[in-house]
């Protein structure tokens, strides 16, 4: 199975977590994770329509996915939406900010609605907010309480490898995980 991991980043942050979705992707076994910065260059539009699942990622700018991501997203339309090349696949997403919140969700939102498009199924986390009651903990899965997908926050002034937290990548990797399975649980027997 092939898992494709479609994302921007812009300042380092958001390829971390796109790393630890891989990380989670490549924990079940049989599953090949690919990372796909669009700032590379030309897309590979065949591997793409080869993927089982593409998950997609973006920094959240002023409550808004990257200019890169969206401009990927409008590429698509004569690459793969005209002839709903990517339906049926499964597709999942996740942000980053600077900001806790940061209007992420928009961000979320905007890779589901693009997702639907393309008759694509759109799985999101499983998982109960974390840090929510006097017993919670920053370190919990899903600390930022979200369930359409992986919301991430990094400190404006510390660099990728200091931040986002272990347990924003511990979640990214978790959507990773349950993505792979769901390809799994719709592969032919």
């Amino acid at each position: 199975m092939l898992v494709s991991i479609v994302y921007d980043s812009g300042c380092g942050h958001t390829a971390r977590v796109a790393e630890a979705v891989a990380e989670g992707v490549r924990e079940v076994e049989g599953t090949e994770a690919k990372l796909v910065a669009v700032a590379d260059g030309a897309m590979d539009w065949n591997a793409l329509e080869r993927s089982d699942a593409i998950i997609f990622g973006s920094p959240t700018y002023n409550g808004l996915i990257s200019a890169k991501l969206k401009q990927f997203f409008e590429d698509s339309t004569k690459a793969a939406w005209s002839e709903l090349k990517w339906r049926n696949k499964i597709a999942a997403g996740f942000t980053n900010s600077g900001a806790q919140h940061g209007d992420k969700l928009n961000s979320l939102v905007s890779m589901a609605l693009f997702a639907a498009q393309h008759g694509m199924i759109w799985v999101g986390l499983d998982l109960m907010p974390g840090n929510s009651s006097s017993t919670g903990s920053t370190d919990d899965l899903n600390r930022l309480g979200s369930w359409l997908g992986v919301m991430t926050q990094s400190n404006v002034d510390q660099a990728p490898d200091i931040t986002p937290a272990g347990s924003d990548l511990n979640t990214a990797g978790y959507l990773g995980r349950r993505v792979a399975e769901t390809v799994r649980r719709f592969q032919p027997a």
